[in-house]
């Protein structure tokens, strides 16, 4: 089985365990004298399967992550933690950008002359620009990530 193919399982687990915790919250009571609309214990035991199943998934998939290795980005873990990191890098500059060229401010700046007008104390097109690359750089370790996915076998 190829890594990409083991990810879409664990998401495919994971979204079944969340059906099954909601399936199991509905039942968990009742009515006297009515009955459940499904067994909570039946599906407590099929949820505990599902989890299971995904440990042993997960397990595989970081073992696999942790050894292979991307060239000059190291090991699949350490292109997904610079992935993770870009992200969060991109959110705050972008932030950043955005709240010092005033998006999210109510008005239009001052109205009056005699109102004191708002300054940006941060370079916004630097940071734009920052951003644009940033977002570059995220889509490109992404692609290696997907095609290092499709390529390598998942690791027992």
């Amino acid at each position: 089985m190829k890594l990409a193919e083991a990810l879409a399982e664990r998401a495919e687990a994971t979204r079944r365990v969340e059906q099954l915790r909601a399936r199991v919250i509905s039942s968990a009571r009742y009515q006297e004298g009515e009955t459940p609309a499904e067994d909570a214990t039946q599906l407590l035991a099929d949820a505990g399967e599902v989890l299971d199943a995904l440990e042993a998934l997960i397990r595989r998939i970081n073992r696999t992550n942790a050894t292979v290795e991307m060239g000059p980005d190291g090991t699949l873990t350490d292109a997904l933690a610079r992935r993770d990191v870009l992200r969060l890098r991109h959110s705050v500059v972008t932030a950043a950008a955005d709240a010092a060229a005033g998006k999210g401010e109510r008005g239009y700046g001052r109205q009056l002359r005699s109102e004191l007008m708002m300054l940006s104390a941060l370079p916004v097109a630097e940071l734009r620009g920052q951003a644009d690359q940033l977002a570059r750089d995220i889509r490109e370790i992404d692609v290696r990530i997907q095609r290092t996915n499709w390529e390598v076998d998942l690791l027992d």
